[in-house]
């Protein structure tokens, strides 16, 4: 089923507010942990109504929120909170996800989330890794299954 252009941004949302919703779902009522981080609200905007781009393939999505929260936690565990910590993380996470070739906007505010809030190494399995294969794991569903959508536009992943 093709989606009429006009109804294509109320999709998208629906789809956005699904994912965020499964993931606040499993924050809030279950005992596992954190599911859902602030930069995850952007990462659902690029894959349903940027899903085409680079910057919204699941490697990206993956690895860019993964490389951007280590650089946070090795900040916040070396040098702490600071006006330069919060500069520098984010600046290093933005290079090395460039470096890495797995950009993905949203990541590069995870630094500053870490930083304020003052997370340490079990924040990278809940939410990063778990919350973005979530994601990850709906987005295709929803893009391929029900929008009928070429997403991934790679057929592996992982290059």
């Amino acid at each position: 089923m093709k989606i009429n252009k006009k109804l294509e941004p109320v999709v998208s949302g629906l789809s956005a507010a699904t994912v965020i919703g499964i993931l606040a779902f499993l924050t809030l009522r279950t005992t596992s942990g954190l599911w859902l981080m602030f930069s995850f609200g952007a990462t659902v905007f690029i894959v349903f109504v940027l899903y085409n781009l680079e910057t919204a393939q699941p490697k990206n999505i993956f690895f860019g929120h993964l490389v951007s929260v280590l650089v946070g936690i090795i900040f916040n565990e070396t040098v702490g909170f600071s006006f330069l910590a919060l500069g520098l993380s984010v600046g290093f996470a933005v290079t090395l996800m460039v470096y890495l070739k797995v950009m993905h906007p949203p990541a590069a505010s995870n630094p500053l989330v870490v930083l304020f809030s003052d997370v340490s190494f079990e924040y990278i399995l809940f939410p990063v890794i778990l919350g973005s294969l979530v994601i990850i794991i709906m987005s295709i569903f929803i893009n391929r299954i029900i929008l009928k959508r070429k997403y991934p536009t790679k057929r592996f992943w992982l290059y």
